[in-house]
């Protein structure tokens, strides 16, 4: 057996590494970033960039001589190669979703607008019909405002706030409650809608459209390569995609994505 690693008194063999990864839930992790090294195998750096991101590695390490630096490659039997590979290793993701999606930002963008468009809006919600009919009356009259019938009678957090939340992104209300506010003016009032298992009564308070900027095109190209690596991972063998979505679950909250904000 050849030992690879040294835990304080515990000696890691080679025949190991596969079932400790197993074992720790970390195989799962080694698969999607396997498939990932595979896509950036292509992908190179420029020598000054590899420099820079090695200095960048040994000074957090604080591995400030030569002697600390080779050691530290000797313990984890480590390469120079090995070594730039691993410090470029992002800039060469962040160089592969560039080059793979960059030209079509744009065109995605105009597909997801409508989802990322954010909105602050007001609501309140109840499960009484005749409460839900009663403050709709009041707040269209102006007998009311939107804030206090909100304070006194809606039942999710948005009471602590005066009926206000946001803001917020159309994409993470319940479709139904997106849709109204989509099609709102600033101000318009709707009457109660059922939305989830609540009457809702919602005022459109603001719209921001969602743009284009630096901020957005990083997030575009992250969910453009979180895209891609689901269907890398789709075709590994039906086994081992069960073991991936019990040891990386991506759960979503039952009020919020798809649905109103939380109660």
């Amino acid at each position: 057996m050849t030992a690879v690693l040294q835990v304080g008194n515990r000696t890691i063999t080679a025949e190991e590494i596969i079932s400790l990864l197993a074992s720790y839930q970390m195989l799962p992790q080694f698969l999607c970033e396997s498939i990932i090294d595979q896509a950036i195998s292509p992908i190179s750096c420029t020598p000054k960039e590899i420099a820079n991101a090695c200095q960048q590695f040994y000074q957090h390490c604080n591995l400030l001589s030569k002697t600390e630096q080779q050691t530290w490659l000797t313990r984890y039997g480590m390469s120079q190669k090995h070594l730039e590979d691993l410090t470029t290793r992002r800039l060469r993701i962040e160089k592969f979703k560039q080059a793979t999606w960059g030209h079509k930002l744009e065109s995605y963008f105009l597909k997801r607008k409508a989802q990322l468009d954010r909105v602050v809006c007001s609501l309140i919600r109840t499960k009484e019909p005749g409460i839900a009919q009663e403050l709709y009356f009041r707040i269209q009259a102006e007998e009311q405002s939107f804030a206090e019938a909100a304070r006194q009678f809606s039942q999710g957090l948005e009471a602590q706030t005066g009926g206000i939340i946001g803001p917020v992104e159309v994409g993470n209300l319940h479709p139904n409650l997106a849709q109204m506010l989509y099609v709102s003016q600033p101000g318009q009032l709707w009457p109660p809608k059922p939305v989830d298992g609540w009457l809702v009564i919602v005022r459109l308070e603001k719209l921001i459209p969602a743009q284009l900027n630096e901020f957005m095109r990083q997030r575009l190209l992250r969910e453009l390569f979180e895209a891609w690596l689901q269907e890398q991972l789709q075709q590994l063998p039906e086994s081992d995609r069960i073991w991936l979505a019990k040891a990386m679950p991506n759960p979503r909250s039952a009020l919020v994505g798809s649905n109103l904000p939380a109660a």
